[in-house]
């Protein structure tokens, strides 16, 4: 397995300087944030260290993409962009799911491989309703990825935190339950995971046992921490708004059993991409405390990773 983190939490850097320091840093892979141009919807969202349109339209700053990373030699494991690509708006819809495409072009262009998303849901329709959006909406944008040799993994963050989300959330790929039921909409080899434990832990689901049951499907790993709070979950119940009975934290600083969670994956043989997903706001009050997150989280990590 390969050590790496999602790009999105330094957001201030150009792709140069993200590249060197994760060359300094001794990471072996980054899955890289390439958002839109413009301010992002959300915390963590928005930041774009590839610009996906440029890759296409300028060889010579695809080519600057790809040398640099094998000068720095660090892997890019993924082109990373996390939307709602079945967003109730029309126009937002129509925008990300563009965006998208141009993502999976840019991954084969460059050589990658791999594109990491949502699934996305309209957080006002059921389960039954958002499973027929994704037979809309997503068999052409797999078939897509397919002919350009790229695979799209699916992180299982239900995007589902406090008021802005409710009811549904906005991501429906979630649950061992709703895994199922879309791989048989969507059969396809190149559709799969990113395989985050963390939201496994604060929606009361067994974070292991799906490792197993969908070892062919996981192509992309996160390590975030999730802290629970029982005194809170006490007051809200499980219906309240997650952050106001839990908070992501840094790996080691949470509820994952992280040498559970990492022999599993060395069981089913996993070699891929493992990629460190900060959203601690422990550690954002200044640059070099977002560097220490970093740094704090693969010093654990190498525990387990090596």
């Amino acid at each position: 397995m390969k050590l790496g983190f999602i790009t999105a939490i330094l957001e201030t850097y150009t792709y140069e300087q993200m590249m060197d320091f994760a060359a300094e840093e001794g990471f072996e892979c980054v899955e890289v944030a390439c958002w839109p141009a413009g301010k992002g919807e959300r915390r963590y969202a928005g930041t774009s260290h590839i610009d996906a349109v440029r890759v296409m339209e300028d060889d010579a700053y695809a080519d600057h993409i790809i040398s640099y990373a094998k000068e720095k030699g660090v892997e890019i494991s993924s082109l990373a962009f996390y939307p709602n690509t079945m967003d109730p708006d029309d126009a937002k819809r129509t925008a990300n799911i563009a965006h998208l495409n141009k993502l999976i072009e840019a991954s084969a262009k460059l050589g990658v491989g791999m594109v990491t998303t949502f699934i996305g849901r309209d957080q006002f329709k059921t389960v039954e309703e958002n499973l027929k959006l994704v037979k809309e909406i997503w068999p052409p944008i797999i078939e897509k990825a397919r002919d350009l040799g790229v695979r799209v993994a699916i992180e299982n963050c239900p995007m589902l935190f406090g008021r802005d989300q409710w009811p549904g959330g906005q991501n429906l790929m979630t649950t061992p339950a709703n895994w199922r039921r879309i791989f048989e909409i969507l059969p396809y080899d190149n559709f799969g995971i990113n395989y985050d434990p963390s939201h496994f832990v604060w929606q009361m689901i067994d974070y292991i046992k799906p490792i197993y049951e969908f070892k062919d499907k996981i192509f992309h790993v996160h390590y975030k921490d999730i802290k629970l709070y029982p005194e809170r979950l006490q007051e809200v119940g499980i219906m309240g708004y997650p952050l106001d009975f839990m908070s992501p934290k840094l790996p080691g600083l949470g509820d994952v059993d992280w040498g559970k969670y990492v022999s599993a994956l060395t069981d089913i043989g996993y070699q891929g991409y493992t990629c460190i997903e900060v959203e601690d706001k422990a550690f954002e009050d200044s640059e070099e405390a977002i560097l220490n997150s970093l740094r704090l989280s693969r010093k654990y990590l190498r525990n387990f990773v090596i």
